[in-house]
């Protein structure tokens, strides 16, 4: 078994929505995670990735943090609230809570946590004063919880102001494209104390990328949004993870 086995929990953030490959299946920076730490290893590492669209942070807790831990992972990375905070009466306080329960949990089974915060997209998205404000809050009630706890690797990227650009963003404005989650990657990785490669931080502009505006974007983006929240349904709904046991990475090099 490999040195580094790193599982990942969470939401779309996580699963790599916006990242679409030409098959169709999405990849996201937890991927290019694995990708890039068995590279900067020299070895193959483990990875698994139990995220799934759509995720509150309570089922992403309840329902992925355990299998995670069952696998003996080194790394556990989490992050969550994201759709929590579209509810406008959810309490940030309460989302905070979760991330302490995890902190607690990787304590007891020897994990090192990785903890993340999303980027983001509030000045791109109507209400966006809103969110911006929800996610200041939010950003510090979890840094707060780490306080003291330098052990904790911290990829931070809700302050990361280039990230919060349109040319980082899928056409939805919720979700990160692919120079977005390629950005996360190397901010994560650094994290770790490993050199990403240098173009990550900012990959060339996508020659497709599409931004909607008006009664198309309300149509397209908007108005699916409304509907599931009214109908009591999830992006996420019987969808799977993309990998619930661990797959072998290998350094792109061997």
């Amino acid at each position: 078994m490999s040195s580094i086995r790193y599982a990942a929990i969470g939401d779309s953030f996580t699963e790599g929505v916006g990242d679409e490959l030409p098959d169709g299946r999405v990849r996201g920076w937890a991927d290019l995670v694995a990708e890039g730490w068995a590279d900067a290893a020299g070895e193959s590492i483990e990875y698994a990735n139990f995220a799934i669209r759509g995720k509150l942070a309570g089922p992403i807790v309840e329902q992925q943090l355990e299998p995670a831990l069952a696998l003996k992972p080194t790394h556990l990375s989490f992050n969550g609230g994201g759709n929590d905070m579209l509810r406008p009466r959810t309490s940030l306080a309460h989302i905070a809570d979760f991330f302490t329960h995890v902190l607690e949990r990787c304590d007891a089974e020897g994990v090192t946590l990785i903890v993340l915060s999303g980027a983001n997209p509030s000045g791109q998205l109507p209400l966006g004063p809103v969110f911006q404000r929800r996610g200041d809050q939010l950003s510090a009630a979890v840094v707060a919880r780490l306080e003291g706890r330098p052990d904790v690797v911290r990829a931070l990227n809700w302050p990361d102001r280039e990230l919060s650009s349109p040319p980082y963003w899928s056409p939805d404005r919720l979700h990160m494209n692919a120079r977005g989650h390629h950005r996360v990657a190397a901010r994560v990785l650094t994290a770790l104390g490993m050199e990403p490669p240098a173009g990550w931080w900012s990959l060339p502009p996508l020659p497709d990328a599409v931004n909607l505006r008006g009664a198309r974007y309300y149509r397209e983006h908007v108005g699916p949004w409304v509907k599931r929240r009214l109908t009591g349904t999830s992006s996420g709904d019987n969808r799977e993870p993309k990998h619930p046991a661990w797959v072998t990475v290998d350094p792109s090099h061997a």
